[in-house]
């Protein structure tokens, strides 16, 4: 019986981007191919809008299952979410919910700490078919104003810890800060959660995952997961095609295996 998980988190860039050649409708089917070229079993996308870009990507991404809130706030961004994709035969669903990232969760389109954008957190409870576990999902888009990025942090980890407690946890984002910020080290403090990437890799070397079609500046999108996996690989996707790259984010992926002593 194959135990494992195969998790990818991707920034795709909002489709109305002005980026000349590396615009959507050219990227667009790069994007895709790159996502089933990994064949995930549980995605999280960042700056994925509710329009004809959604649209896209569920139809040529029939396999999974696709849930995902506007962020809303009144301006052309509120179409932008960040969901959470699972593929329908690997989980079960169990249950779905969204907050904001702000001082009010509940309230849509709500913003707070200086945030330049209201900011959403996505999450799914599933059965893992293979395993019999339920595990919690989670994916996030941080604004990139460093107060709110604190702020943010704290906010989510305190969801984790009251949500889901000891439960099996995945966490995906875009988190507009490095691995050497306070953001980083609230999620990982305590060791309750820890960074999917170095623990393959331990020294840090190559994670850089932001770099505006070219120039890689800042590893600022991380996958966490808690104690109940171990790390089987995690490699950052740096595929592109002359000079067209997927988006001006590199995707990250990873496979995960439940721990020998949860499989009971």
């Amino acid at each position: 019986m194959n135990y494992m998980i195969k998790l990818m988190s991707f920034n795709i860039r909002y489709a109305l981007a002005d980026d000349g050649e590396n615009r959507w409708d050219n990227r667009k089917t790069l994007v895709v191919d790159r996502i089933k070229a990994f064949d995930p079993d549980l995605l999280g996308i960042q700056e994925c809008r509710d329009d004809f870009q959604a649209e896209f990507i569920k139809n040529t991404l029939q396999e999974y299952e696709f849930y995902g809130v506007r962020r809303e706030g009144g301006n052309e961004t509120a179409p932008e979410m960040a969901p959470v994709l699972f593929k329908k035969s690997v989980f079960q669903f169990a249950r779905k919910g969204h907050f904001w990232l702000s001082e009010t969760p509940q309230v849509a389109g709500s913003k707070s700490w200086g945030s330049a954008f209201p900011r959403t957190a996505t999450w799914v409870e599933l059965g893992h078919q293979a395993s019999g576990r339920l595990i919690i999902f989670l994916n996030a888009h941080f604004d990139y104003e460093p107060s709110a990025i604190g702020e943010s942090a704290r906010l989510l980890k305190q969801w984790i810890n009251q949500t889901a407690g000891n439960h099996p946890l995945i966490l995906t984002g875009d988190f507009n800060a490095d691995k050497n910020s306070s953001c980083y080290h609230q999620f990982t403090g305590d060791a309750s959660l820890s960074d999917v990437y170095r623990r393959a890799h331990p020294g840090g070397e190559n994670e850089g995952t932001f770099h505006g079609y070219g120039q890689v500046n800042g590893s600022i999108d991380w996958m966490l997961a808690s104690n109940h996996f171990e790390v089987i690989t995690a490699e950052i996707d740096r595929h592109h095609e002359g000079n067209l790259y997927p988006s001006d984010h590199y995707p990250v992926t990873a496979t995960l295996n439940w721990k020998r002593a949860q499989h009971a």
